[in-house]
């Protein structure tokens, strides 16, 4: 026996409104949820999710170097040595540019790493049709693999092992369940 079905009262979208909701109100969250429909559908693309983590590695590797460089200057002897005849103004000039050098460098190989990996494992899941740990470990294969691709057979095989293991203790460490509060 089937229930009969029932005509809604009011046809879609025309709904009544709830209290204190004008017609205004109701266009602008329909709005909206448009554009968040758009920005969500753009955060899934593996091209946005490749530049946020070349942009992140980026910035990291920056902020690590900049970090290790405020160190690289606190020997005395060296630096009495290297720039003696030198103004204050010019030596710290010489230390900012170097600075920007190294927080350049090092970030340009962070970022390039980061989008490598997430470029990989994006591709990886988006064929599998899964999220599980199977993706970031062959992604860190793949990118150990290209990463060490100039440096022979050997290497290739074990930056590739290298890598995927460390992706696998990562990613371990991020999935981790924790216990409900019950």
């Amino acid at each position: 026996m089937s229930l009969p079905l029932v005509a809604p009262v009011f046809p879609a979208g025309r709904e009544p409104l709830p209290p204190g909701m004008t017609e205004a109100d109701r266009a602008e969250m329909l709005q909206a949820k448009k554009y968040q429909g758009y920005i969500t559908a753009g955060m899934e693309s593996c091209l946005a999710k490749t530049t946020i983590a070349g942009v992140g590695g980026f910035a990291i590797g920056a902020f690590f170097s900049m970090m290790s460089s405020s160190f690289a200057y606190e020997d005395p002897l060296l630096r009495q040595s290297t720039q003696a005849a030198l103004n204050n103004k010019q030596k710290t000039v010489e230390v900012f540019k170097e600075m920007g050098k190294g927080m350049y460098k090092s970030g340009k190989g962070f970022g390039k790493v980061g989008a490598l990996f997430a470029g990989i494992e994006c591709v990886i899941e988006s064929y599998r049709a899964r999220n599980d740990m199977v993706n970031p470990v062959a992604a860190g294969f793949v990118a150990g693999g290209i990463l060490a691709r100039n440096s022979g057979p050997k290497a290739v095989l074990g930056g590739g092992l290298a890598f995927a293991a460390f992706s696998a203790v990562i990613d371990l460490f991020l999935r981790r369940e924790t216990p409900d509060d019950d």
